[in-house]
């Protein structure tokens, strides 16, 4: 029982910490932020254009693909496949650059750890936050798309910022427990990195979760945060479904969340102190 008090105690200590630093730091955040974005498209002639003209040079070869080489991909709920895939691949390029180089952001900003002494805790936020500004433009492409089919904005696309705030936690708190490990342990990095395959098959981005045959299994691939974030975004999208309709779902990704703050707090606790020495 002392236990377990102890170790509600650590994760309040831990929990408020971070709150501190984020509020005391914020402006810093948001200028880092920006400048992450600089950072990575650092020597290009088009600087951080790129970080929207990648994917959607990705967008035009999957549309290229579907609509006039391989003519594959039934329309989904009367909307193009191209559609269908485009509304869950876009959001996967924001959770997939979370999920490696989310895991390795410590590794990459060393220096505001061991020099400058930082709060390690704003680090996972303000890359987060650089990626979900491409993120942003890319989500503009995929409106502009969908008026060029033909499709209006709705009043589902309310449901939009719900979705953007839920996949920006989930995997700000997946940075906040990853990167540490991934400072402590460059296995950990590495496991993080060839999975990513894995999860991008598995997690309904390329077919369509609800036609799976069984219900156990769809229920389990819901407790998937990708899975669910990913059908979230097509619900605003293709589905025309609100976000609390489907309360499994939302059950489900819940725990999940609430799970991942629980291991964030825990491995913050654990590992800030030894981060600089291994950096």
């Amino acid at each position: 029982m002392n236990s377990f008090f102890n170790n509600i105690r650590h994760y309040r200590s831990a929990l408020g910490q971070i709150v501190r630093e984020h509020i005391e730091f914020r402006v810093q955040i948001l200028q880092l932020a920006r400048a992450d974005i600089v950072k990575t498209y650092r020597g290009s002639a088009l600087g951080w254009l790129w970080a929207v003209i990648k994917p959607s040079v990705t967008i035009f070869v999957f549309w290229f693909a579907f609509t006039i080489g391989l003519r594959s991909g039934k329309p989904v709920n009367g909307y193009p496949f191209f559609l269908w895939l485009v509304s869950g691949i876009v959001p996967w390029f924001y959770m997939s650059e979370m999920l490696t180089q989310g895991s390795k952001s410590l590794s990459r900003y060393n220096y505001l750890v061991t020099k400058i002494k930082f709060p390690v805790s704003t680090i996972s936020t303000f890359v987060s936050l650089s990626k979900l500004y491409v993120h942003l433009a890319l989500m503009g492409v995929v409106v502009v798309l969908f008026l060029a089919f033909g499709y209006p904005i709705d009043i589902y696309y309310l449901q939009l910022p719900v979705y953007l705030f839920l996949m920006f936690f989930f995997f700000t708190l997946w940075t906040l427990f990853a990167a540490p490990l991934a400072a402590v342990s460059k296995d950990f990095a590495n496991v993080i990195s060839s999975f990513v395959t894995a999860i991008f098959w598995m997690s309904g981005i390329m077919w369509d979760v609800n036609r799976i045959g069984s219900p156990l299994m769809k229920k389990i691939l819901l407790f998937n945060p990708v899975t669910f974030l990913a059908t979230g975004y097509r619900n605003v999208f293709i589905y025309k479904q609100w976000f609390w309709e489907d309360q499994f779902a939302l059950a489900a990704f819940t725990v999940m969340l609430l799970g991942m703050a629980l291991l964030a707090l825990y491995t913050y606790e654990k590992l800030r102190h030894e981060i600089a020495d291994v950096l």
